[in-house]
């Protein structure tokens, strides 16, 4: 791999086709996994973008994180020339280390982006090896009939690059995650002029960001919020604790400086706050006189010189600032006067994680900040007039809008096309759009799905133990424990566990004695002679007893039987 490459080969078949899809991302913001497809359709060469995770939603009980189903991919991973991960974000590069063993390809990154895979990886404890190919900043690779350039932009992380994808069929952009930051804080700002030559060479089809395509206007700047952040520590009587997304570097510098300004000290809570904060000195993003001190030191700073950096911004459960906000956390505490700073915005379905803490903080007697009271946050992402600068430059012939939900994807479509583009696609996961050659349009649809990483496996969606557990959380399980006799009699009461299952009907009838009527009638009602076919006898027991409950309650719920066959009397 060399920093710059000769253009792909220029040769074309009838037969060939450049197409576009994707197995997460489209429809909804996170889980980002994007194919480009170029050959014959029986022998596509691909090129994967990104591999990414989702968090679970409160119908996903027991689910650490969601991953998205490879098997088309996976099926086709002899002729999967490479994964390109455009920066660092869980939602682009989280799945990797689960996932890659079914892939197996070259992995291409930035130097960040690589840093941070790395010393993920490590905490697996060098089970899996990985082929991570480094490419600088604005570096070229080839990999298969692709070229691709990695065109810097700014984003809430360092090193985030748009894709200019180069193909005999022609150039592809996709954005990636971006925005345009003049004043970004850490790292360079976008190179107007690098977009607009890639432009002038003559771009086929912009892949697009579409998570702020419905807001007007242009996002603040980096350097906005640091200037609030500065303030606020500044003129804070007490403690000041303050999460925020772990990878925002730009954001960590702020908050450091403005911690040094007001004459405080700086501790930091969370494993992936470290993490991160080491890879950010590693590749230069912070100095490497960047000090701070670790939690066990808190308790001995007097309460107006601490300024905590905590995770968990986003409700998560055993993070930081849940912790702490439970009153926890084995070295942090907060108290009437001390402040919390949510330097975030809250991703949709972490909304009621995120209010339970903060109601929790305000229980303490804690002073809450967050994005409504003041600029403490900025997006990553670009409003409508970022989007119309970028499609000023590129000017695609064809915009596909990527990174959101159905009405973003249809607002980014409806703004193209008051760009001059000419052709727009909305499209949702697993459908592929043929880019090449004209006209455009879906030609196929690809099997796509969810996965879910549950403790140390993975485990499917349907039909899995999450399903199972989804289905107890609503109707609750009914164990019952019996044996009979080989001549088909009753031993003894059956045992009946209850759980998730109201003690009693509406007239207070006991649910238990109900379901032992059950039982008994159903075993009864059985001729002595047809008892031996026992399978038959633990079905019409489980169906009996399923249909009891829900006649007393209204819910049908999971029900086990439990027989046993031995040699006695009743």
């Amino acid at each position: 791999m060399s920093e710059q490459a000769a253009p792909p080969s220029s040769g074309k078949f009838k037969s060939d086709e450049l197409v576009f899809a994707a197995l997460g991302g489209l429809g909804e913001i996170g889980m980002n996994v994007y194919l480009y497809g170029f050959g014959p359709p029986r022998s596509r060469s691909w090129l994967m973008v990104d591999l990414g995770v989702t968090f679970p939603h409160e119908a996903e009980p027991g689910a650490d994180v969601v991953l998205p189903d490879l098997r088309f991919i996976s099926a086709e991973r002899k002729n999967l020339m490479g994964l390109v991960l455009t920066h660092a974000h869980e939602d682009h590069v989280g799945a990797v280390i689960d996932l890659w063993p079914s892939l197996e390809c070259p992995i291409f990154a930035t130097p960040f982006t690589a840093g941070m895979l790395k010393t993920k990886l490590g905490e697996f404890g060098g089970s899996l090896s990985l082929p991570i190919r480094e490419v600088p900043l604005g570096g070229r690779f080839k990999a298969g009939p692709f070229e691709v350039e990695m065109v810097s932009l700014t984003h809430s992380i360092p090193e985030p690059n748009g894709l200019a994808i180069r193909t005999s069929a022609g150039t592809l952009f996709h954005t990636g995650d971006w925005k345009l930051d003049p004043t970004p804080v850490v790292g360079r700002p976008h190179d107007a002029a690098r977009l607009q030559a890639i432009g002038d060479e003559g771009v086929l089809a912009l892949i697009g960001d579409s998570t702020n395509a419905m807001r007007e206007g242009r996002s603040a700047s980096e350097e906005d919020v640091a200037k609030t952040l500065k303030k606020i520590i500044a003129d804070a009587p007490r403690c000041v604790a303050v999460t925020l997304f772990a990878s925002n570097v730009a954001r960590v510098a702020s908050i450091a400086a403005a911690t040094h300004a007001a004459g405080r000290s700086l501790v930091v809570a969370g494993r992936a706050l470290h993490r991160v904060i080491e890879v950010a000195i590693e590749t230069g993003y912070l100095p490497r006189s960047f000090t701070y001190l670790d939690q066990q030191r808190f308790s001995e700073l007097p309460r107006d010189k601490i300024v905590v950096l905590c995770t968990g911004s986003q409700g998560e459960p055993r993070a930081a600032i849940a912790r702490i906000a439970e009153d926890e956390h084995p070295d942090i505490s907060l108290d009437k006067g001390d402040m919390v700073i949510f330097s975030s915005r809250t991703i949709p379905g972490n909304e009621r994680a995120v209010s339970r803490i903060q109601n929790a903080l305000a229980r303490l007697g804690t002073e809450l900040v967050t994005d409504a009271e003041a600029l403490v946050h900025v997006t990553g992402h670009p409003r409508r007039d970022e989007l119309r600068d970028m499609y000023a430059w590129i000017r695609p012939k064809i915009a596909v809008p990527m990174h959101g939900e159905a009405r973003h994807l249809k607002e980014h479509a409806k703004l193209a096309k008051s760009c001059g583009v000419s052709q727009t696609f909305t499209i949702v996961d697993g459908e592929m759009l043929k880019l090449w050659p004209d006209p455009a349009s879906v030609i196929d649809e690809i099997p796509t799905g969810r996965l879910f990483r549950d403790g140390n496996l993975i485990v499917p969606d349907a039909e899995g133990p999450v399903r199972a557990r989804r289905k107890l959380s609503f109707v609750g399980i009914a164990v019952v424990a019996m044996s009979l006799s080989r001549r088909g009699e009753i031993l003894g009461e059956p045992g009946v566990v209850l759980e998730g299952i109201p003690l009693a009907d509406r007239d207070g009838d006991s649910m238990r004695e109900i379901v032992l009527d059950a039982i008994d009638g159903t075993v009864r009602s059985i001729p002595p002679k047809r008892r031996g076919d026992h399978l038959m006898v633990q079905d019409a027991v489980q169906r009996a007893v399923r249909s009891a409950i829900n006649e007393a309650w209204g819910k049908k719920p999971v029900v086990k039987v439990l027989l046993s066959v031995v040699d006695g009397k009743a």
